[in-house]
């Protein structure tokens, strides 16, 4: 069994237990995932499952989608409702002015990783560190926000659609609007309804999992991982020895159609067959690929 499950994860577990009950459900240790959410946050968690974990690296740098629900005057230990209440203020923010300090958030932006976060340093996790309370000096980090679009409005509650980079911390987003319109905020809802070509609305709870499984018919919610790679062009090769396949190995044959690909990922199938990712190189005026990872 191999091949991916994009995964509505809900509230309250975090990712490792998406995949430990996977593990469980499946019979197969091999289950990872790209792209973290918070035990509070539910939404789109692909996970990979078998040979399809060797390609977990082809997707940790996608940019993810969120919708995420902003409380206005409320600050908190952790950024979101899960921690204690640290202060409360009067909110006195019009939906214009909203929106217009929102604006000041897209494009680069540096960010400061919470005390509440999985960041580890010196081989332990920073939310340890924070739960003996002790604070730990964290280097700001540069991420992107494409866009953040007002959905709802209420002068004390704010519902935007946010798309970022990997590696944005939504509730320190939230924390710093909070800090810019100067009533404080903090995270009390959210939800990943995007992670890279992944969508919430093509996404299996583990109930419906669950089901097709004891119902013999996993292939319903499992996703072949080639099927992952559709954007990058195809080879298909004619050989009967699917050997020859090896990591670092160079082939040559008929790739001039690719010559306007080098460096540049390609998926390869001997036959029907898929056999993984090579890269387009150009060796003395030929077209050749390089094998960069079998997914076989």
């Amino acid at each position: 069994m191999k091949g991916v499950i994009n995964i509505l994860k809900p509230p309250g577990m975090t990712s490792h237990d998406v995949v430990t009950f996977l593990r469980r459900l499946l019979k197969i240790k091999k289950i990872g995932h790209s792209g973290t959410l918070d035990p509070a946050a539910a939404g789109v968690l692909p996970i990979f499952i078998g040979k399809a974990t060797k390609a977990i690296e082809f997707f940790v740098d996608d940019d993810k989608e969120y919708i995420a629900e902003i409380r206005l005057g409320i600050t908190t230990d952790t950024g979101d409702f899960e921690g204690n209440i640290t202060n409360i203020n009067p909110v006195k923010i019009d939906r214009f002015k909203f929106k217009k300090t929102i604006e000041q958030f897209t494009g680069d932006v540096w960010q400061v990783p919470p005390m509440y976060s999985a960041v580890r340093y010196k081989g332990r996790k920073l939310y340890e560190y924070a739960r003996q309370g002790v604070v730990i000096e964290r280097k700001p980090r540069k991420v992107k926000i494409y866009s953040i679009d007002l959905l709802d409005y209420d002068e004390k509650t704010a519902i935007v659609r946010i798309t970022c980079s990997k590696g944005t911390y939504i509730r320190t987003l939230c924390e710093d609007i909070g800090k810019e319109l100067g009533c404080g905020a903090c995270l009390s809802c959210l939800v990943r309804v995007r992670s890279g070509q992944f969508i919430i609305e093509k996404s299996a709870t583990l109930e419906e999992i669950q089901q097709n499984y004891i119902g013999g018919i996993p292939e319903k919610v499992m996703i072949p991982i080639d099927k992952c790679f559709k954007h990058m062009p195809m080879v298909r090769l004619h050989r009967e020895d699917r050997s020859f396949f090896i990591k670092g190995k160079m082939l040559f044959g008929d790739f001039e159609h690719l010559k306007d690909h080098v460096d540049k990922y390609v998926r390869v199938y001997n036959f029907e067959e898929f056999l993984g990712i090579a890269i387009v190189k150009n060796i003395k005026e030929k077209t050749a690929i390089k094998i960069f990872k079998s997914l076989n």
